[in-house]
């Protein structure tokens, strides 16, 4: 069985955060912005490919929204082409990573950007249901499956 994607195209990397001062000082309270979010989930592994989410433009921080005063995370994904056999798994893997990640405040929503996948309203329905995650997380070939894809973000 060949790649839904043989090759897709590559996108630059956005440059590394600049750490200030005020992110070294534990002391302070810090809010959760969209480039916290995003340097959470660029590095993620594609399923496919040995390349991260970033460069294939899956994720992009201008698609990430995020209200710390409300608790709330929202993130939008984009996948390479209309039929991607893997959104489920590259949406499990960005909800996963933030599940792991964030304060257990948050809820975190992970769906894929309108208009860009062929079955999209079924994915999202699938990742919004906290049962269907956790069963996903408790199949032992999913969780490798996950992990790795996760282990080099």
């Amino acid at each position: 069985m060949g790649l839904d994607n043989e090759n897709p195209t590559l996108f630059d990397k956005s440059e590394e955060r600049k750490v200030s001062e005020k992110d070294l000082d534990d002391n302070e309270a810090e809010e959760f912005d969209s480039r916290e979010i995003f340097d959470l989930i660029r590095g993620i592994t594609d399923p496919e490919h040995p390349l991260s989410l970033e460069e294939l433009r899956v994720v992009d921080q201008s698609l990430i929204e995020v209200e710390d005063s409300n608790n709330t995370v929202k993130v939008l994904f984009t996948p390479t082409i209309p039929h991607c056999s893997m959104a489920t798994l590259i949406g499990l893997s960005i909800k996963v990573r933030l599940l792991w990640c964030l304060p257990p405040r948050f809820k975190i929503s992970v769906t894929i950007t309108p208009g860009t996948h062929a079955s999209e309203h079924a994915i999202n329905k699938q990742l919004d249901d906290k049962e269907r995650v956790a069963a996903a997380l408790e199949n032992t070939h999913l969780s490798t499956v996950l992990n790795k894809c996760i282990a080099t973000a």
